[in-house]
């Protein structure tokens, strides 16, 4: 990381100050602003303090290799790098495994995905899918040993309600079908919400089933064979994948042993005739209500489940974190599971939610069809795919796996260049575009840039010129890269890794149309180029792939 090797240098003259990369790119490329804090504690002109700062790294030894220029302006300490540092560095990254970046050595489990078998997958189900995928790569790429579940919901309501509905439709288990599944759910889901009658009748189906009921096992293992066949096609249609593909049912032969730790460490008692565990703390600002373990009747909830599933993966794993990729709207329920988890001392494992906001669209609502629905996956590739074609005449020749990746990158890109937290707008027509922040600008630059080094043979050394601003924008772009990737992983949100893609892209585009690189008579400054294009294609497109976004044969 270029700002840990200039703190560093810094600190051998100045002692512990703070370096950061500037504020103002074009004044400077690092900057040290702790004049104004110093001259309280030593009782001296920010000035006077920030002057020293500046004559002792000027004489500093090797000064001249490292720095460009030193100056005290308006309060900081600028620092601008020499070119032969900067080339260096570069050198450097280009011939270090993953670019020099640092690595973890850590076991971590990430629960992703999350569909609700015999439920078609939807645009709200994409989101997961592509953040915790890109979580996953980003750690796994840190070094990490990653175990990616996607816990499948194959225990809960819905599932005693579409055995409901198999049942009264005299639908046998060998005779059911996707397709009947895509239309029972929904019509049991509005059925149940308006007769209290059927909603106590699935229920008690769905208690059965986790009591050990074998008929409705018979066909809750026909469920989950269409509805994971499905699953995985989607899955693999967004290059998404998964170690474990294990659900709730998996976590229920770990509820007694858990049952049995939460009584020994007198956690759980009962109300109004359930189990229940307290896991309000005196620092709450508001109540949390407590996890009910077991409902009256006797069946099991989510939170039973999950708190079962960590100590599974516990005992098989020995994890060092536990990542929960989902929805902002489970923060109480992930706060309840983990509470109840290190009350009992099940895991020690670094419990993480990495809540996610909701696709909506341009009416700021989640986003729907024309028709007023929640749109299946299927359909959203289908229109991504269609508008993307009727972009430019020729598309519609392209060959299917070149348009999978496409619509992957304009979907990914559409969605990673946010904030995980936040929800965010979900425009095709926008997303689709080759120009502004989108999945085909960042495929057409890499593609264009692919295109330029084909010409030349590969060159394996860099002088230490640098030849305009935009070169060197360039290239001090590229030796950033850590800093990037390493508040992506540290804080679980791809978006910075993302941004820093984009705006290497458009340095990179601005280095293309200030350089012709082909046409250069200078052949010790075009073989300089043809290096830093190398190196930036490198970082692109390994990148990228960290995102989830392949490179077409072209576009």
């Amino acid at each position: 990381m270029v700002t840990d090797i200039v703190s560093e240098i810094v600190k051998k003259e100045l002692g512990e100050v703070s370096v950061s990369l500037s504020s103002k790119p074009g004044l400077c490329d690092f900057q040290i602003n702790d004049a104004f804090r110093l001259a309280k504690e030593l009782h001296k002109a920010p000035a006077d303090i920030a002057s020293e700062m500046v004559d002792k790294l000027k004489n500093s030894e090797n000064s001249s290799y490292y720095f460009e220029s030193i100056s005290f302006v308006n309060g900081f300490v600028n620092i601008t790098l020499s070119n032969k540092f900067i080339n260096d560095l570069i050198k450097n990254m280009n011939s270090k495994d993953k670019f020099g970046i640092s690595l973890d050595n850590k076991k971590v489990v990430l629960d992703y995905g999350g569909p609700n078998v015999a439920k078609p997958l939807h645009v709200g189900h994409m989101r997961t899918a592509i953040v915790g995928e890109a979580i996953k790569r980003i750690c796994k790429y840190k070094g990490n040993d990653t175990i990616a579940d996607t816990h499948l919901g194959d225990y809960g309501l819905q599932i005693g309600e579409v055995i409901y509905a198999m049942k009264h439709d005299n639908v046998k288990p060998e005779d059911c079908t996707l397709e009947y599944l895509n239309e029972a759910y929904p019509r049991m889901s509005a059925l149940v919400k308006t007769d209290d009658k059927i909603m106590d009748e699935c229920a008690n189906i769905t208690k059965d089933l986790q009591e050990g009921n074998a008929e409705y096992e018979s066909y809750l293992k026909v469920i989950k064979e269409i509805s994971v066949s499905d699953i995985r096609r989607l899955y693999n249609y967004l290059d998404v994948s998964f170690d474990l593909w294990e659900g709730e049912s998996d976590a229920y032969q770990y509820i007694k042993p858990v049952e049995d730790i939460l009584n020994k460490e007198g956690l759980l008692h009962e109300s109004e005739g359930a189990l229940v565990v307290d896991v309000n703390e005196d620092s709450d600002t508001k109540e949390i209500p407590p996890l009910i373990f077991k409902k009256s009747n006797g069946a099991y909830l989510y939170g039973t489940s999950d708190v079962s599933t960590i100590y599974e993966r516990e005992s098989k794993f020995q994890p060092d974190n536990i990542l929960y990729v989902v929805d902002n709207r489970q923060d109480l329920h992930f706060k309840q599971v983990f509470r109840t988890v290190k009350k009992a001392g099940i895991s020690d494992a670094k419990l993480e939610f990495l809540g996610y906001g909701t696709v909506n669209g341009e009416d700021g609502k989640p986003y729907k069809t024309r028709s007023g629905d929640t749109p299946h996956l299927d359909d959203l590739f289908k229109e991504t795919k269609d508008i993307f074609i009727s972009k430019k005449d020729g598309n519609e020749s392209m060959d299917d796996e070149d348009i999978r990746k496409i619509v992957n990158a304009i979907l990914k890109f559409a969605d990673l260049q946010n904030n995980r937290v936040n929800d965010y707008i979900f425009d095709i027509n926008k997303f689709s575009n080759v120009v502004g922040k989108t999945g085909p600008y960042m495929l057409y630059t890499v593609l264009r840039l692919k295109k330029i080094i084909k010409e030349f043979n590969n060159i394996d050394d860099l002088s230490d010129n640098i030849y305009d601003d935009t070169d060197r924008k360039l290239r001090f772009r590229l030796i950033t890269l850590s800093e990037s990737f390493d508040k992506a992983y540290n804080n679980r949100l791809p978006n910075y890794l993302v941004d820093y893609l984009y705006d290497l892209a458009v340095d990179a585009n601005n280095f293309y149309q200030n350089n012709h690189v082909i046409g250069c008579d200078d052949r010790t400054k075009q073989e300089d180029w043809v290096y830093i294009l190398n190196v930036t294609v490198k970082v692109l497109e390994e990148m990228l792939h960290l995102v989830g976004i392949d490179i077409p044969s072209y576009m």
